[in-house]
């Protein structure tokens, strides 16, 4: 009712009670706002930190941006925090690698990767330079190899010989430094070739001891004998000698190189006295002693109980001397002839062609120009790749002679039988040496020694041992041409058993002698030959012709033998026979003792015809 009352009356509340709602609402409303103050600071200070987090994050990306805009720093910020290097980073660390820091990680190329082989590769290196010193100079090798024990595995290792000695300036250079010689760029005959030996040894024994390489040498009766210590700076490649002075030494001339390295000696197939039983075989010219850390079955003792073996010379003459050749043309690739035509000082290109290399006549050279269509007076400076092509093709279509031979020395079939008879106790012996022949343009001869018979072994394999340039090749044998080529050659067609592709069985030894002006060793270890098929050709013709030999030795025996047989058998019959002739036509006692005479005249003459 009062409701309507009011309705009616124009909607109008009473005064009162609407004033009193709104100081209630105010209220209300201060209440709230004074609650919201209370809490700003708490709600203000648990924003700040993610505003700051927020703003430093903004700015990061900020200058990240603006560092890529510029140069691209953003993504090295990023490759460096990931752990990578940009191509920059990378430049810096390019630097040149020596020949010395190289081998001296990868000494096993070298023949340097256990003790034991490193120890015969020591000697093995010097005993070769020694050898071709002396036969340079035209003396006969007197060489001492003496090996004495240090400690439990360290061993001192010192090559002497009467050599022509070296120069004192050339001393530090020859013996400090990989890859320095005079025998890589001349194509004649040497046991060395890469100038890498002997430096390398003293290395190893740089690396494993910390010794320095000790060398004394005399050129001459009125020079001073000098001494050096040096060592190998492997970054550098480079020499640094620590003792140089001059020294008594009654030698007159010499050189005596002397090695502490960490080694094993053992015996067998691959110790050290085998490997000089084998260099003398094929140095009959060359005088030998021994001296080892111990005695050794069939050697004589000196007081310390230090072995002592001395292996005479078979022979006083010296190999022929050989004769440096030029390039055979069929050995020469497209890259060497171009360079060869850049560095040549002929005028033109048939001149070049006479003067550069072996065995191309001014006629020759003028077939091969015709065939290329290039002009004779055309200057080798001025050839284009398209016409030394043409001349390259050329070469290998126009019939040159083979390359001079001049240029090897082969031991000989006479000093190899000589050689193998002073060495080994065999029944019969056979030599053979072929005649030269050419790989890649490169002169080489094959020659093969064999002794059958004696105290050797009947049911194991067959001794081969193999030779390059006078050397003994003394592992991977299998990985060998000379190895390939014994085995596949047809040992039971000359009276061998063999089992199938391996070496014959039988009381034999093999000698395989490969002479060249560049032996195509698989490694720089120079430890086996590469599998040529020139090589290979040559080496089973050299086998099969001793084969051929010794096949008809052993025949010779067998017919012997069974006639030996036979005779034993009616020797024994022959007084049964005397004796039924008595019986039947009477004989007396002398008469039956003539007919047995008779009878063993006959058998005696039928043997002879």
């Amino acid at each position: 009712m009062a409701a309507r009352a009011v309705r009616k009356a124009g909607g109008r509340k009473p005064a009162g009670k609407k004033s009193a709602r709104k100081k209630s609402a105010k209220k209300k409303s201060a209440k709230k706002k004074s609650a919201r103050k209370k809490s700003a600071p708490k709600r203000a200070a648990s924003r700040k930190p993610a505003r700051k987090k927020a703003g430093a994050k903004k700015a990061v990306r900020g200058r990240a941006a603006k560092k890529a805009v510029r140069g691209g720093a953003g993504r090295k910020a990023a490759a460096a925090t990931a752990g990578h290097a940009d191509a920059d980073e990378q430049a810096t660390k390019q630097r040149d690698i020596s020949v010395s820091e190289f081998f001296a990680k990868n000494r096993h190329l070298l023949g340097f990767d256990n003790p034991s082989k490193a120890l015969l590769t020591t000697v093995k290196e010097g005993v070769d330079n020694s050898l071709d010193a002396c036969e340079e100079a035209g003396i006969l090798p007197e060489i001492v190899v003496d090996i004495e024990q240090v400690d439990d595995a360290r061993y001192r290792v010192a090559i002497e010989d009467n050599g022509p000695g070296i120069v004192r300036a050339q001393v530090p250079k020859i013996f400090g430094r990989l890859l320095y010689g005079s025998k890589f760029h001349r194509l004649r005959q040497s046991r060395g070739q890469q100038g890498i030996g002997i430096s390398a040894a003293g290395m190893y024994g740089l690396l494993t001891t910390g010794r320095p390489i000790k060398i004394r040498t005399r050129t001459g009766r009125r020079k001073d004998a000098h001494q050096f210590q040096l060592v190998i700076d492997t970054q550098k490649n480079q020499p640094r000698v620590t003792v140089d002075k001059v020294v008594k030494w009654p030698v007159h001339h010499g050189t005596r190189v002397e090695i502490e390295l960490e080694g094993n000696y053992r015996g067998g197939q691959h110790s050290v006295e085998s490997y000089i039983r084998q260099i003398s075989l094929a140095n009959p010219h060359a005088k030998i002693t021994y001296r080892g850390p111990e005695a050794g079955p069939g050697s004589s003792a000196d007081s310390k109980g230090r072995s002592v073996v001395e292996f005479p010379r078979v022979s006083r003459e010296l190999p022929p001397q050989t004769a440096e050749i030029k390039p055979h043309p069929y050995g020469v690739e497209l890259g060497v002839l171009m360079q060869m035509c850049r560095d040549t000082k002929a005028r033109n290109m048939k001149t070049c062609l006479q003067g550069d290399f072996a065995r191309v006549s001014g006629r020759t050279a003028e077939e091969i120009l015709k065939r290329a269509d290039v002009p004779p007076t055309r200057r080798p400076r001025d050839l284009k790749r398209s016409e030394a092509e043409r001349v390259h093709k050329a070469i290998q279509q126009t019939k040159i002679m083979n390359p001079p031979s001049d240029c090897i020395a082969p031991i000989g079939e006479d000093l190899i039988r000589r050689a193998l008879k002073a060495e080994v106790d065999a029944d019969f012996y056979a030599s053979v040496s072929r005649r030269p022949a050419v790989y890649r343009g490169n002169p080489f001869l094959v020659e093969v020694g064999l002794a059958y018979g004696g105290n050797m072994g009947v049911e194991a394999p067959i001794t081969l041992y193999r030779y390059a340039n006078r050397v003994p090749l003394q592992y991977q044998q299998g990985a060998c041409a000379i190895t390939r080529a014994a085995t596949q050659t047809d040992w039971r067609s000359y009276q061998l058993q063999q089992p199938r592709g391996a070496l014959p069985v039988g009381p034999a030894l093999v000698m395989v002698h490969i002479a060249s002006v560049w032996v195509p060793f698989t490694s720089e270890s120079k430890e086996a030959i590469a599998h040529y098929p020139e090589i290979i050709k040559e080496l089973r013709l050299g086998l099969q012709e001793c084969g051929r030999r010794v096949a008809t030795h052993i025949r010779k025996g067998r017919r012997e033998a069974d006639e030996l047989k036979k005779r034993a058998f009616i020797e024994k019959y022959i007084p049964q026979v005397a004796v039924g002739l008595e019986h039947i036509l009477g004989l007396d006692e002398k008469q039956r003792n003539k007919v047995v005479k008779n009878l063993s005249g006959v058998l005696e003459k039928s043997r002879k015809v």
